[in-house]
């Protein structure tokens, strides 16, 4: 029995990939497994190869396979797109309605199963995708009633008859690849799962799960791949909990909304990807300058422009910490597996109030869509922090108004929201005084600059770095940020097979930089290497601006619209620590 195992479905986009995926991976949770799913798919309604791979494990995981053991294809396409990923001796299920080919050189087992053919005897097309299920559960040798249960699930809401077909169909769809294959294939039986039950969840889910959790009751929004999720989440979460979602015109639009929202006192967030952010600059500069709380979610995707809108990358850094004209104090977080993306979002929300300033959240493609097995959440952690907001302002005399914008020691000065007494103040995106009134004195303007940058010297956030450091001098320190960490990991569980030493830092904060935190990981390392979905190395770039040591830092960097698999990082390990050696 073997303790992993990879599975991936490809086909025309629209023609059930997506929910065979779903059912498939639903069911293997439910008996335990750790998940990890990568998802391929084009910036299309309908039409055009799009692929799900999951990867099963008895094991805790947080990476891609480099290779596949089970292809299910829907046409020659995702035969001819996928099956080089295919390890010797992996297997095809495909459609036999197309009369599939194996492609020159592939040494995989091919069986053609009359998928449609099993569907439209049930009554539809439709039903193919639980035909392929079917197949591909069998090969496995797992218990069936766990994957029937499943598809009731999915399809109890539209009727015992339906549901009875789509049972059906999962039933001749394990009979036909059995009959072809001579009974479950002996080298893909997974051994027993723990059991125990485990959250399986995309990223966005888990940010919208943890905006409701932090108290947020509003969201303004504009559509995005691949950041529509979040919306779409709270679209039916936050009317249970007295709030809304709505829909605008575009960025813009929701980034001043989100300001207004917060300036009003609600707690409210705004999701977008690289171009909406593009879009919110100057929003942001006004929240900046009114010393506003606002979170911004940005969940980063192939660029610039319209770019790849559904491939990964992580090439939005720079826009996200020098983005805005003039200074303002921001924050941005990393959050890189689905239970970070969780808590992190709530403490975006205490952050923006506590430091009064924009807190820019920042994923990328493949921990927004990318679904995962994730630990039960831990509601006991949360804490809400609405920082210095003064619910009793003292009294004003003479017409006096409040000083909102007071100079303090930490540059946090008393927070109000409208409506309570002796309150009032002046609000204005130009420079202003304490009270909030135009000022254009030269004395002033130092002063409150000082006073607003002041706020970055004290920000403390939980883990703004993630540190796996066993070795005192190692060959390699490995520096990432989101979606790769977990990438790392394993290439750093093969090269210490061959004797490299590595530590492992993960950058959760990403402005400020946490410079003092990262110096001394990097000054014991004998050479660092950072990590990272974009051309120029950005995050390498900070690390070289913030602690130095430029000399050492080495950049592997990919940029094709895929994420890292543990092979290249693998690979880079050796050659660059071979290099350093010679």
């Amino acid at each position: 029995m073997i303790s992993q195992l990879s599975w991936k479905i490809g086909g025309q986009q629209g023609e059930g990939v997506e929910s065979t995926d779903r059912i498939f991976s639903t069911a293997l949770n439910r008996l335990g497994y750790y998940l990890y799913g990568y998802r391929h798919f084009s910036s299309r309604i309908k039409g055009g190869h799009t692929n799900n791979k999951i990867r099963i494990s008895t094991k805790p995981i947080r990476a891609i396979s480099d290779d596949l053991d089970i292809l299910v294809a829907f046409d020659q396409e995702s035969i001819d797109f996928n099956a080089h990923e295919l390890r010797d001796n992996g297997v095809i299920v495909a459609d036999a309605k197309f009369n599939p080919v194996l492609p020159e050189g592939i040494k995989a087992r091919l069986f053609p199963v009359p998928i449609t053919a099993i569907a439209e005897e049930l009554g539809t097309s439709l039903f193919k995708n639980m035909a392929a299920s079917g197949a591909s559960w069998a090969l496995l040798g797992l218990p069936l009633d766990v994957f029937n249960k499943a598809v009731e699930e999915e399809f109890g809401r539209k009727g015992a008859a339906v549901v009875e077909k789509n049972i059906e169909a999962v039933r001749k769809g394990a009979e036909s690849v059995l009959e072809l294959a001579g009974g479950p294939i002996a080298d893909f039986q997974l051994e027993p799962a723990d059991g125990k039950q485990k959250l399986f969840m995309i990223g966005n889910d888990a940010i919208a799960l943890g905006a409701v959790a932090a108290g947020c009751r509003f969201m303004p929004a504009y559509p995005i791949t691949p950041a529509s999720e979040v919306m779409e989440y709270l679209i039916k979460a936050l009317p249970k909990f007295g709030g809304t979602v709505i829909q605008t015109e575009d960025e813009i639009a929701a980034c001043t909304m989100a300001i207004g929202a917060n300036y009003a006192g609600a707690r409210a967030l705004t999701a977008s990807a690289g171009p909406g952010l593009s879009l919110m600059m100057e929003a942001i500069g006004l929240a900046g300058m009114t010393e506003t709380p606002v979170v911004i979610v940005d969940t980063q995707r192939g660029g610039p422009s319209t770019g790849l809108p559904t491939k990964q990358e992580q090439s939005d850094l720079n826009a996200m910490v020098y983005g805005t004209h003039g200074e303002i104090p921001k924050i941005v977080l990393s959050p890189s597996t689905i239970e970070e993306c969780f808590y992190d979002t709530i403490e975006a929300f205490n952050l923006a109030e506590k430091y009064q300033c924009p807190v820019i959240l920042m994923t990328d493609l493949q921990l927004s869509l990318g679904k995962q097995s994730a630990e039960m959440l831990d509601y006991n952690r949360i804490v809400i922090d609405r920082g210095n907001l003064v619910t009793e302002a003292p009294e004003m005399t003479d017409n006096q108004l409040f000083k909102r914008y007071e100079f303090t020691e930490n540059g946090i000065s008393p927070r109000v929201i409208p409506g309570v007494k002796h309150g009032i103040h002046h609000v204005t995106g130009v420079e202003h005084d304490q009270t909030g009134r135009p000022s254009e004195s030269t004395e002033n303007r130092q002063k409150m600059m000082d006073k607003r940058l002041e706020k970055l010297k004290h920000i403390q956030v939980t883990d703004a770095i993630k540190v796996d450091a066993p070795h005192e001098n190692p060959d390699l320190l490995i520096i990432g940020m989101g979606s790769t960490g977990g990438t790392i990991d394993e290439a750093r569980n093969r090269v210490a097979q061959e004797g490299i030493t590595t530590n492992h830092v993960t950058v959760r904060l990403i402005h400020p930089f946490p410079a003092e935190q990262l110096k001394p990981l990097v000054e014991k390392a004998k050479q660092v290497i950072v990590v990272e979905n974009n051309a120029t190395g950005q995050l390498a770039d900070q690390i070289k601006l913030n602690v130095g040591h430029a000399d050492k830092i080495k950049n592997v960097l990919k940029y094709n619209g895929n994420p890292f698999l543990p092979a290249e990082i693998e690979q880079k390990c050796k050659e660059l620590t071979l290099a350093w050696q010679r």
